[in-house]
């Protein structure tokens, strides 16, 4: 039988983390559904202010009023354990977090960027488990040393995502391929740095596996390296309660391995999508955009930037691919067919129960 994750004092019956992805993809609907069946699900705070657009108000106030509302929604489908990602590259950082909190969010999960300032937002009612998620035994040492110092705190838990994973990724192109910094590579690492500190002050600090994660052998295995659990995202998107267009989902069941490829954002960091005609656009440098009317991420220069990442991922999002393209995780490709998240899941659980008993 599969084991139990606890994050603070949330038992979490399956511990499969879904994974926070933008704009769009995992919200209200596929958050509550991971719930329901015992993992942690989660709302994708990026890009909020493109979905409940208000007239009179900006990206920013709107983003706020869409991340009460997916909340919400998740808790009127779920009782189970709802969390928020926020990423620290984005401009509403601090409103996002602010609002996970006083919304009494289960768990914020962060991470593009090290949130080094996380658990200053917290307040004495606060509820929320605080979640970074790094790329390296470094950045997890530094985390835990500076929020400790700081704030004295340390994290509930730490996702560890490695370069298989979709979307931004915290590694340089070269290291990308380089098996030292592999997953299998960095999850002993981290937990060696997590030992010190749960021996030191007497607290436990599970380690989750991410990026590439696709099957229950892959979370047995990562379990085996000393894992407490994983993060799923592309396992996910073909699910039907996926809060992503079937133009969205169908991308995935029509990519072929050598279709997902590695990208350059206009933010600044290597990226991993699906291959389609408009990035192919982007590398004839045929895409050039006129404004920047959301500023959502600090590190894009629009100046030099060949599109507006928002708008890209908003229009694959609604399946309008013409003028966007899809993320996805090094695995995405293995996805067959449309099934429900609680099929999912059974089949997630088979592969586990195999892999155990080889």
């Amino acid at each position: 039988m599969i084991q139990t994750l606890k994050i603070g004092n949330l038992e979490i019956r399956i511990p499969i983390i879904q994974g926070g992805m933008g704009v769009g993809i995992s919200l209200s609907g596929m958050a509550a559904a991971v719930a329901n069946q015992g993992g942690v699900g989660v709302i994708a705070s990026a890009g909020l202010g493109m979905l409940y657009r208000q007239a009179g108000a900006d990206f920013l106030e709107n983003s706020i009023t869409g991340l009460k509302e997916e909340l919400r929604k998740a808790r009127e489908k779920s009782k189970g354990i709802i969390g928020v990602n926020v990423m620290v590259a984005m401009s509403n950082f601090t409103d996002m977090v602010k609002t996970a909190i006083s919304e009494k969010a289960d768990i914020i999960f962060s991470g593009a960027g090290l949130p080094l300032n996380l658990p200053s937002f917290l307040t004495k009612d606060s509820v929320t488990k605080l979640v970074p998620i790094v790329s390296s035994a470094r950045a997890a040492k530094l985390i835990c040393e500076k929020w400790k110092h700081d704030f004295d705190y340390l994290p509930d838990a730490i996702v560890v995502e490695g370069p298989k994973a979709g979307g931004h990724l915290g590694f340089k192109i070269n290291q990308i391929t380089d098996e030292n910094y592999s997953l299998e590579h960095l999850i002993p690492e981290v937990v060696a740095v997590v030992r010190d500190f749960e021996n030191i002050y007497n607290v436990k600090i599970p380690v989750i596996a991410a990026g590439g994660v696709y099957t229950g052998q892959n979370i047995s295995d990562f379990i085996d390296l000393g894992a407490s659990g994983v993060q799923m995202g592309s396992r996910f998107v073909t699910t039907t309660e996926c809060d992503a267009s079937a133009e969205f989902k169908q991308t995935y069941l029509d990519a072929i391995q050598s279709d997902i490829e590695i990208i350059q954002s206009p933010v600044g960091m290597p990226g991993r999508a699906i291959k389609n005609g408009f990035l192919d656009k982007v590398k004839l440098g045929n895409k050039i955009p006129i404004k920047c009317p959301f500023k959502c991420i600090r590190t894009c220069e629009i100046s030099s930037s060949p599109y507006c990442i928002i708008n890209a991922l908003y229009s694959a999002f609604k399946g309008r691919f013409n003028n966007g393209y899809a993320f996805a995780g090094t695995n995405a490709y293995l996805a067959e067919k449309i099934i429900s998240v609680q099929e999912t899941f059974d089949n997630i659980l088979e592969e586990y129960r195999l892999r155990k008993t080889l």
